[in-house]
């Protein structure tokens, strides 16, 4: 990737299956056990399911999955590699969601959080998330490792 000082700040549009790709190039710089473009796209594929992109100039930088349905939504994967963090592409990307989600009517917003990566879960307790469930050793940390998965949820201003 490019020099961070080098490109303009990120903005966010829609992501579709033309950019699954970088999606799936985008989740495998971010995760230990990344998502594939099928993976992607049958996530796409389901109802309420929905994708954003952010972008700095012409490079992706990060990018998020969800999905609304019932009143509640969801961020299925939300991601930005380490050289393109702390540059505001994850609060945008979160506040895009949000945003989408309560204009679709969704109450609140869940998403889970890897209880060692403080990082993101100081992003999301700014933007108004809380801690409402634990799953012990959910995610793989290597052969003999594991980090328990924080469920956060966040409640949305009422649409209208």
């Amino acid at each position: 990737m490019s020099d961070p000082a080098a490109v303009p700040p990120p903005r966010i549009r829609p992501a579709g299956p033309f950019d699954l790709a970088v999606m799936a190039a985008l989740h495998a710089a971010c995760f230990d056990e990344p998502w594939d473009a099928p993976a992607m796209a049958a996530v796409l594929a389901g109802p309420g399911a929905f994708a954003l992109l952010a972008v700095a100039g012409y490079e992706p930088v990060g990018f998020l999955l969800g999905r609304i349905a019932g009143g509640e939504a969801e961020i299925l994967s939300i991601g930005v590699p380490a050289a393109r963090r702390r540059g505001g592409a994850g609060g945008l990307l979160l506040r895009a969601a949000l945003a989408r989600a309560a204009a679709a009517g969704a109450a609140r917003v869940f998403l889970e959080v890897a209880e060692d990566n403080a990082a993101a879960r100081a992003l999301y307790l700014r933007h108004g998330f809380a801690q409402v469930g634990r799953r012990p050793a959910y995610y793989r940390r290597g052969p003999t490792r594991a980090a328990a998965a924080l469920v956060l949820a966040c409640r949305l201003a009422a649409a209208g």
